[in-house]
Order: structure tokens, then sequence, then C-alpha cells
């Protein structure tokens, strides 16, 4: 047996305002979207906004259903609807935001796994990686240069 040791490198800005103007932007459609999340049963709001290639800026928030399962969160209803709008275009950079109506929410809020797997998609079908900056209502903001970052062991085509 022998042991594999994995690290990653994660990068935190102490405030929005400490990061480039481009992912304040960024980061600024994200709170917009998330302020119209649809969130009545876990009222936590999200939102995400991804930067294309082609200069497009894609937003979308969480849609909850009676149904749990049935929702969709943020970063994949953002990142599905960039794949069927534009499916030759390459996401640069996604900004990602939460807020819930139960409590303050002072720490960068990373993607869940489903969204995880998601942008890996994402991440292969473009051989390039996408920045990942994440934050909650207010506080710090964290960027992941990739998401084999916050996804070590993804699973994906070169795997079937």
């Amino acid at each position: 047996m022998k042991e594999v040791k994995i690290e990653s490198t994660l990068y935190v800005f102490e405030s929005l305002s400490d990061t480039p103007e481009d992912i304040q932007k960024l980061m600024k459609a994200a709170i917009e979207v998330r302020d119209k999340a649809y969130a009545p049963y876990s009222r936590f709001h999200v939102g995400a906004a991804l930067l294309l290639d082609n200069g497009n800026v894609i937003s979308g928030s969480n849609q909850e259903n009676a149904s749990y399962p049935s929702g969709l969160c943020a970063e994949r209803t953002a990142i599905f609807y960039a794949g069927a709008q534009y499916p030759k275009a390459k996401v640069l950079k996604m900004a990602i935001t939460a807020a819930s109506q139960n409590q303050k929410t002072n720490n960068p809020i990373p993607p869940c796994g489903a969204c995880r797997q998601s942008i890996a998609e994402y991440e292969f079908k473009q051989e390039q990686p996408i920045e990942i900056y994440f934050m909650g209502e207010t506080g710090s903001v964290m960027k992941s240069s990739s998401l084999s970052n916050l996804l070590p062991f993804s699973f994906d085509a070169s795997n079937l």
C-alpha cells in the first residue's frame, strides 16, 4: 500500500472590494440573480454568474420545488444554460454567492458536489480550467484556479 497526498491551493480575498474589477462585476451579477432565487423551502438563495470567452455573462439562481430533487442549483442553472445557448463558448470564470434567510452567511460557500461534477464536465470538455470565485452574503471571497482544487477525483469521459 502507498499513501497518496492531495493538496489544493485556494486564494482568499478579505472582501469583494479586494478582488479584481472584472470579478467584482461578475460577483455583482451573481448577487443580483441570487436575489431572484426561488427558495421558499430552504430559504437559502444562491446566485452564479459565468464569464464566457465571447464576452457574454450568463447568470442563474437556484430554483426549488416542493419535491426537493426536482430543483436545480444556481451553478448548474447557469452552466447548463451557457452550454445550451453558446455550445462553442468556453467558460472562463464563475462567481457564486449565497445568502440564507435563516442566518448570516459571512464565509465563502463553495458549490455542492453535484455542481462540482457538472462544472468538471465543462472543464473537461473545453480542456481549459474555469476560475471559480465564491462567497457568502458578505465577508471574504475565495478563489480556486480550477475545479480540480475542489474536486480532485472527478469522474469524466476519460473514465468511460
